[in-house]
């Protein structure tokens, strides 16, 4: 048997599985999971219709193989002896015409009966949709061969600890959410073949050590009869909906046991608000019997202690404390609407009146918020489409969504200073906190590896500490270049008595195995039988590329004399550009918020030396490489296929807000309106004042950017009426030097167009792209503080999602918002 801490994992030994007794410092490799922004996702362990579920990787998702988990009690999603009645509704399976008492049907749990004509469209249990054709080396199963992952990886996606932030200002609210909502859609069923990952220690580029000599890697499970005599396909363990299934998960008996009062196979006796012990998520020992507990996915730290996870409705909810926080967020949310209800309502109507609310707050944020802030522009909101099936795209959950290169290596917690007792700033020392007094504040940096399966700490810190720190900062740009406690040491806990493992996890006492998950997301590519680069482009309408620089943007695709793709100096910046777009010295705080970083190779001539002609290439890495559209936080193949996957989720959820009648009766008879920002829940659930954040948490605050935009632009909604609305614009001169002449640019993120402008050139409209220049009578505004504020127009919106351009540019060049 392996000792505690080896890498098998510490929940239950599988004798199947190889004991690596030589690794004891390693801890457990990480789960299957990580947010396409990826997604980390963990280890699922309720079983489906007696198979085992587990992470399809989320943007941030993906396990170790032999990493342990805890089983459920076997039940079946799809049973009939799970269906409870509620209040005359059958909430697990049917589909059932609207509640008397309630006035509107009651979703189900597993995404059954959603579209009434197809009901197991989305639901769970279903395979993952393929919008390509499947690249198999004998056609139906057996992986591509391709160049060694962790060799990519050390090429391609190592960033020498240079911090590259977002080039739009987005939070690291747009990792966290991403990571939330991956969690809600998509898991993928694991213990598919062993597919090790070969590690080279002689690689000249390689930085870290493996005394194991592979980076361990599970292939996903294939669906049931599916890769013998045709092509391989893979289960989606959850339902393709936004529904909040973070909150109230997939099945009865796990929404039981979240819920007050006794656990005994009837909901009807439980109460409304969900069991939230000092206002967090209920641990696992809660309830007293951990065997009658719902699972959860531990690992790292966690797993020495697995009853001090924390239950929520997705087993992945320990996986980072933003993630930990999110989901408790939403739990008080649930409460604090069951407080608002009338007492003349019996508790189950309570229950499934705050339930539909929160899907449908979860659903705003993610369309008003989240995608505009991505970049992501939708088309205006037609309504419900019975013919369009939502479910999950496999190029979706494999290749596009893992954007794990936004994941900020460190939260930067700031707080009063008597917020904490001195015996909790020894207990956040001793988490491994850096606490660092300023005044009457204190600053607490917490390192993204002790956030790993650490839910306690999140107590320490709190929680709306926690939520705003989230908000505070910028995250990583979203390309191909990795934090190193993503990309090599992954869920890995460092040897004691190094605190400077934290500050780089290269160091050779930190660390003696790799998780690499650069190398995971590729080898996953090729596990789910994705189609290379050019062929996936070409499936989602887009051209091929036929140069490297035609990908990344870059003028050459040669090493400069004297460098190779071997060169151990290759990697090295040699230069630096803030978010104004002004060079910036080497080795610059993180504060002067670096979004562009130019290095000794060109990403493109390192591309050719892997991979010889873009044909070749793996999709994942493809889509990484891409240059940005403008105004987004993703290239075009990107852009592509996660506009394709939430058009879906919108427009085939039967219960989306903008088709949901129900939600309007609730605002009519109780007050309670789903439409409110992230930032609005968090005030209204922590003691955060919501004037001490931004006005959207998934833009950094204008005064926390460094000095240097010419101009502020202040875009309001006026009003609002039957699809149309009046907005104002003011632009303000902040240089000393007069325009003469403007041209203001954005993109509308939800469909919106101009009809009539005032004060200026007739506008121009390209899809979401909008253009307007001034008129022969306003074309100059003085310098100094000068103002220009008689722009404006009318133009129409979809009634459902009215999102502002999250940025804006004058003359091409970024403007604050105020």
């Amino acid at each position: 048997m392996c000792p505690l801490g080896g890498i098998r994992g510490s929940l239950s030994i599988d004798p199947h599985l190889p004991c690596y007794e030589h690794l004891p410092q390693v801890g457990p490799p990480p789960p299957a999971y990580l947010f396409p922004m990826h997604r980390l996702r963990g280890r699922l362990s309720e079983r489906v219709s007696g198979q085992r579920r587990s992470a399809l990787e989320d943007p941030m998702q993906e396990h170790p193989p032999g990493a342990d988990r805890r089983l459920l009690r076997p039940r079946s999603l799809l049973s009939a002896a799970v269906v409870t009645v509620l209040a005359g509704a059958t909430v697990a399976l049917a589909v059932r015409p609207a509640n008397a008492a309630l006035g509107f049907e009651v979703e189900s749990l597993n995404g059954r009966g959603n579209n009434v004509v197809h009901p197991t469209w989305g639901m769970a249990g279903t395979n993952y949709l393929r919008f390509a054709p499947a690249n198999y080396a004998d056609g139906r199963s057996q992986m591509v061969d391709g160049p060694n992952a962790r060799m990519v990886s050390n090429r391609i996606f190592q960033d020498l600890g240079q911090n590259i932030f977002s080039e739009h200002r987005a939070t690291q609210w747009l990792w966290t959410w991403g990571q939330y909502v991956d969690h809600h859609i998509g898991l993928r069923e694991e213990n598919g073949d062993r597919a090790d990952i070969p590690f080279y220690n002689a690689d000249p580029l390689e930085r870290f050590t493996n005394t194991l000599g592979v980076i361990p890697f599970n292939r996903s499970k294939a669906a049931p009869g599916t890769g013998v005599t045709n092509v391989r396909q893979h289960v989606n363990t959850e339902r393709s909906y936004l529904d909040g299934d973070g909150v109230y998960g997939p099945t009865n008996s796990r929404l039981e046991w979240l819920r007050e009062g006794p656990v005994d196979n009837d909901l009807r006796n439980n109460g409304p608000k969900l069991m939230l012990p000092g206002g967090y998520l209920p641990t696992r020992d809660a309830r007293g019997d951990v065997n009658s507990a719902p699972d959860a996915a531990v690992d790292g730290r966690l797993a020495a202690t697995p009853n001090r996870a924390r239950i929520a409705g997705d087993v992945r909810a320990n996986e980072n404390i933003a993630l930990t926080a999110t989901h408790t967020l939403y739990a008080r949310e649930h409460n604090r609407i069951v407080s608002k209800l009338p007492n003349t309502l019996t508790d189950e109507e309570k229950f499934q009146i705050a339930r539909r609310v929160v899907i449908a707050e979860e659903q705003y944020v993610t369309y008003h918020e989240f995608l505009p802030a991505m970049g992501v522009n939708l088309p205006a909101y037609t309504g419900y489409k019975p013919n369009v099936d939502g479910g999950m795209g496999h190029e979706f959950a494999t290749s596009a969504y893992r954007m794990h290169s936004m994941i900020h290596g460190e939260f930067e917690v700031d707080a009063d200073a008597d917020r904490y007792t001195p015996d909790q700033i020894a207990a956040l020392q001793k988490a491994g906190v850096v606490v660092t007094p300023e005044g009457d504040e204190v600053s607490l940096g917490v390192s993204l590896n002790i956030a790993f399966f650490n839910p306690d700490l999140l107590n320490l810190i709190g929680l709306g500490p926690m939520l705003q720190a989230i908000g505070g900062e910028p995250q990583y740009k979203n390309d191909e270049q990795f934090d190193n406690h993503l990309r090599s040491v992954l869920f890995q806990v460092p040897i004691s008595g190094n605190p400077e493992c934290l500050d780089d996890p290269s160091k050779p006492a930190c660390f003696k195995g790799v998780l690499d998950l650069a190398a995971l997301d590729i080898q996953r590519d090729r596990d789910h039988g994705m189609p290379r680069y050019n062929d996936m482009r070409r499936a989602f309408g887009l051209p091929p590329k036929t140069s490297f620089t035609a990908i990344t943007g870059e003028s050459s695709e040669a090493f400069p004399p004297g460098s190779g793709v071997d060169d151990p100096t290759s990697l090295d910046f040699t230069h630096l550009f803030d978010i104004n777009g002004k060079e910036i010295p080497l080795g610059s705080e993180d504060a002067a918020m670096m979004t562009r970083g130019v290095r000794k190779t060109p990403l493109a001539a390192r591309l050719k030396a892997v991979y010889g002609s873009p044909d070749n290439m793996d999709a994942f890495v493809g889509i990484v490489a891409e240059r940005h559209l403008p105004g987004s936080e993703l290239g075009e193949l990107q852009n592509a296929i996660v506009t394709k996957q939430f058009l879906a989720l919108r427009d085939a959820d039967r219960f989306f807000y903008g088709n949901d009648p129900a939600l309007e009766m609730i605002k009519q008879q109780y007050g309670i309106d789903f439409r409110q920002n992230l930032g609005d829940t968090i005030a209204a659930n922590t003691d955060i004042p919501r004037a001490d954040m931004n006005d959207n948490v998934f833009l950094v605050k204008d005064e926390q950017i460094p000095a240097g935009t010419t101009c502020s632009v202040t875009y309001h909604v006026d009003s609002t009426w039957d699809h149309a609305q009046q907005v104002s614009v003011k632009i303000t001169n902040l240089s000393p030097t007069p325009i003469n002449g403007w041209t203001l640019t954005w993109w509308f993120p939800t469909g919106q167009t101009i009809t009539q402008l005032w004060n200026g050139a007739p506008p121009s409209q390209s899809g979401a792209m909008v253009t307007v220049r001034n008129a022969s009578w306003n074309a100059v505004i003085p310098g100094n503080g000068g103002v220009l504020n008689q722009v404006g127009f009318n133009g129409t919106w979809d009634n459902a999602t009215n999102a502002d351009p999250p940025n804006i540019l004058l003359n091409g060049r970024r403007c604050a918002r105020t």
